[in-house]
């Protein structure tokens, strides 16, 4: 799902003795972020159901399995509610790198929380849909100022030793912000008037308050304050963030690491988005390629059609009770995205980002082939597609959830960074967007509609069969390699040859000889 994060920036306290609580925690702290997307998501998939949402943004039809309540919405109603989000946090997202020069990243957050809340105010206020999906935009607009600054101070923040298990920790986030929208969904949904919709909306103030205030109480980047020129600064925030005084050496011989890597980024200076896509030894236009569809096929695993439209299609599909299968299907995301947070260090990028590709395969194509074979009332039938659904989503959450962002983080060299995973953040939103829109055409009956229903899982079956193979051809395995090694990797060898490639270079990193990168006899032998 959209919104995750990528790992940039160079870290703080490489010495896990002296940073290991004060700096994971503060990084960590800021993770909560995600729950203000999380939540949002897992909102309008409950909403969109309640009786009194539908009398009041919908319109008059016959009572029927579909619309129990003789209310519904169009197809193109359904689409713009769900996806306009998405068309928010892109613009957010594009503003979020000047906000984060201008601001700081700490203040930044701050900002991006109040445009949320004014968001929020927008939709719980409004009785006229219009009101309803301009407040759903501005509100997006405050996710994607957040999807750019959180994933931001968290890398500039967090110990270098831990940077992307702290960052992971954002898309966990998201997780929990979706489970819990369930949970108030579920609660307030039979309430016979607006307020069953607008508590669950209006609990997201909480959600920007919690995240803004504890930001105040945080310290800035030192690298922000770097860049600045406020060195004195800099001095007090890593200071805070590493637990050791000012004057200590290692904290000193972290802000002159800091102001060399901000030297070598003055001295390579600007690139344009046109070098992204200039090809040379170290494939640059491959790897930029490699992040956007990336973020392309983690979207095209169909994995927000559960989690935008799960209880529609639970309710469509007849299984019942569709709110308390959402909040189950969102108790298997959190839970399982835990073992992929562990697991991006332990197994690797390559193999867990196959493996999950796998799984959701699999279990897609069963969840079409039973749908299409059983009745909907075959309660033996149901209870396969709620098992084979939250399989499908334990595989995603264990592996394309969290490690889609990590690698993004992880493939780009230093010169072009920032616009390429820009680019594939961009990307990310862009398909989320397209996805939302287009899904109800699929899914739903009537007139200008597809009326896939269940068979729509035959695509997305299908595309996971794609991920398979954009991860066996198109991505390297870079864990526990440095980015000066992650480039040498791409500049002397393929992806399918990167594990073999991988050992050597930490072969010889633990022996201590160096990695003579013009050696092609070697890597070819390797």
């Amino acid at each position: 799902m959209a919104g995750g994060p990528v790992a940039a920036g160079g870290g703080v306290g490489g010495s896990a003795a002296t940073s290991k609580w004060a700096g994971i925690f503060m990084s960590a702290f800021a993770a909560f972020g995600g729950i203000l997307y999380g939540y949002d998501t897992g909102t309008i998939s409950g909403i969109q159901q309640m009786p009194d949402w539908l009398k009041t943004f919908g319109h008059p039809v016959t009572p029927s399995d579909t619309f129990p309540h003789g209310y519904g919405i169009s197809s193109g109603t359904q689409s713009l509610v769900v996806s306009i989000l998405s068309a928010g946090t892109f613009v957010g997202a594009l503003i979020g790198a000047p906000a984060a020069d201008i601001l700081g990243r700490r203040w930044g957050i701050v900002f991006s929380c109040l445009v949320f809340a004014v968001g929020v105010a927008m939709q719980t206020a409004s009785t006229a849909l219009g009101l309803f999906i301009a407040g759903r935009v501005v509100a997006g607009a405050g996710v994607g100022l957040v999807s750019t600054l959180v994933p931001m101070y968290q890398s500039e923040c967090s110990p270098k030793w831990i940077r992307g298990a702290v960052v992971s920790v954002y898309q966990w986030a998201i997780t929990i912000g979706i489970l819990l929208a369930s949970i108030f969904n579920n609660a307030t949904k039979n309430r016979p008037n607006h307020s069953s919709y607008r508590i669950p909306i209006a609990i997201q103030f909480i959600w920007a308050a919690i995240l803004a205030l504890g930001m105040f109480f945080l310290p800035e980047s030192p690298r922000w304050f770097i860049k600045k020129h406020r060195d004195a600064d800099a001095a007090r925030s890593l200071s805070r963030l590493t637990g050791l005084p000012e004057d200590d050496p290692d904290c000193m011989a972290e802000l002159d690491e800091i102001r060399a890597n901000l030297a070598l980024e003055e001295e390579i200076g600007e690139s344009s988005y046109l070098d992204c896509f200039r090809n040379g030894n170290n494939k640059i236009r491959f790897r930029t390629f490699s992040g956007i569809f990336l973020q392309a096929w983690q979207q095209l695993t169909g994995i927000n059609f559960i989690f935008y439209f799960g209880t529609s299609f639970f309710t469509n599909a007849g299984i019942h009770p569709p709110f308390t299968i959402s909040i189950i299907t969102n108790v298997v995301n959190v839970v399982m995205t835990l073992p992929g947070i562990w697991g991006v260090e332990r197994f690797g990028r390559r193999r867990l980002l196959i493996i999950g590709a796998i799984g959701m395969c699999v279990c897609e194509y069963l969840v079409a082939i039973v749908g299409v074979t059983t009745d909907k009332h075959n309660l033996a039938a149901q209870r396969a597609l709620i098992s084979l659904i939250c399989f499908y989503i334990a595989f995603f959450a264990a592996t394309w959830g969290p490690i889609a962002w990590v690698v993004t983080g992880e493939i780009f060299p230093l010169n072009v960074r920032a616009k390429a995973m820009s680019l594939s953040v961009a990307s990310n939103w862009l398909w989320n967007f397209g996805i939302g829109y287009a899904t109800p055409y699929l899914v739903n009956s009537g007139p200008g509609n597809a009326n896939l229903q269940v068979k729509v899982f035959f695509i997305w079956g299908s595309t996971c069969f794609c991920c398979i193979l954009f991860a066996y051809f198109c991505i390297p395995e870079t864990k526990g390699l440095s980015l000066e090694q992650i480039d040498s990797l791409y500049e002397h060898t393929t992806p399918r040859r990167s594990v073999a490639y991988r050992r050597q270079l930490l072969a010889q990193e633990q022996s201590g000889a160096a990695v003579h990168v013009d050696d092609k006899a070697s890597v070819e032998k390797a």
